[in-house]
């Protein structure tokens, strides 16, 4: 369980030091109007990116200290999980807060590949070494 905890922690600290980076790089964009948006559309969509992906490490992390089956359920309900949750958030980014300029769009779509990323390599690292 430690061991567990212990991958979750230093995950989260990464997960940090990778939300450091793109807001540094948002805020370097947005003061040097090289994108047409304001700072506060990257730091809400990154924060909103960020509890995500730490709710879909929670949950698949939770799944590593139990039997097999339950551990393939966990992994499948943390991908599923973060999948509606961001199909949610782009509802409602792009549909109630009608953020559709193409600055917000691509925005949008960088901070989503990038965590996905994230969360597809630490998924398939910790995986490397266990079967589903």
């Amino acid at each position: 369980m430690m061991d567990i905890l212990k991958h979750l922690y230093k995950y989260f600290f990464l997960l940090l030091l990778l939300n450091i980076l793109l807001l540094g790089t948002g805020y370097f964009l947005v003061s040097a109007e090289i994108i047409n948006s304001s700072f506060s559309d990257i730091a809400i969509l990154s924060l909103a990116f960020s509890v995500i992906v730490l709710i879909a490490l929670i949950i698949f992390f939770r799944g590593q200290t139990r039997d097999p089956a339950v551990e393939t359920m966990h992994s499948i309900v943390s991908v599923s999980l973060k999948f509606l949750l961001e199909l949610g958030l782009a509802l409602i980014w792009f549909l109630v807060a009608k953020k559709t300029s193409l600055a917000s769009v691509i925005i949008f779509f960088v901070l989503y590949l990038s965590l996905t990323l994230f969360l597809t390599g630490v998924i398939l690292k910790t995986l490397k070494t266990r079967f589903l």
